[in-house]
């Protein structure tokens, strides 16, 4: 039997990858420090060297998740455009990651509420939150929304645009319906639904 060998270029990330793919594919319950390293060829004890255990693999990813969610939220925020427009681009990019990354998305939202999780990946859950709550505190003080907690308002913003991932999830929607729907959801919520 061929001994495989410790090192690799990136091994992290390479584990990260493959990781990923596995939660794709056959979900979090198939992953094993084991069959990744076979995956990656590397000897079975490598893995070690970066995460202790299974959970913190899953952390590992969580925390990937939320540092990729929260480059793509902040790469959608333009806060030179109109106030709808920049909830609708910023609610747009939530709900395309989201519907891609179902399995990645359970994984993240399971650690979140998790009371043991690690400062790092607490702070990568709030980064995730801030533009939400940025373009809330901007609108407060522009008078384009009622005032209150952005927190909770943000709390309201979220509900309505995780409620529309899981529907393109859970396949009530495609992904690109959810998406497409995204201007007239973010419509409703600054405007209400009451006839004027």
């Amino acid at each position: 039997m061929p001994v495989r060998p410790y090192h690799h270029g990136d091994l992290r990330s390479a584990l990260l990858a493959s990781a990923e793919r596995t939660l794709l594919e056959k979900g979090v319950a198939a992953l094993s420090l084991r069959e990744l390293a076979r995956d990656v060829g590397v000897s079975h004890a490598a893995p070690g060297r970066h995460f202790k255990d299974k959970q913190a693999l899953v952390d590992a990813l969580a925390l990937s998740g939320y540092e990729r969610m929260a480059r793509e939220l902040n790469g959608a925020d333009a806060p030179e455009l109109p106030l709808e427009e920049r909830l609708t681009a910023l609610a747009k990019a939530y709900v395309r990651f989201a519907a891609s990354n179902a399995e990645l998305l359970e994984v993240m939202y399971a650690r979140k509420h998790d009371p043991d999780i690690s400062e790092q990946l607490s702070a990568a859950v709030e980064s995730t939150t801030v533009p939400f709550v940025r373009i809330i505190s901007d609108a407060q003080e522009s008078g384009e929304i009622v005032p209150g907690d952005p927190w909770t308002v943000g709390l309201v913003v979220g509900a309505a645009l995780h409620g529309t991932a899981s529907f393109a999830v859970q396949g009530t929607l495609t992904p690109e319906a959810a998406v497409a729907g995204v201007p007239a959801l973010v419509h409703h919520l600054l405007n209400g639904l009451k006839p004027r």
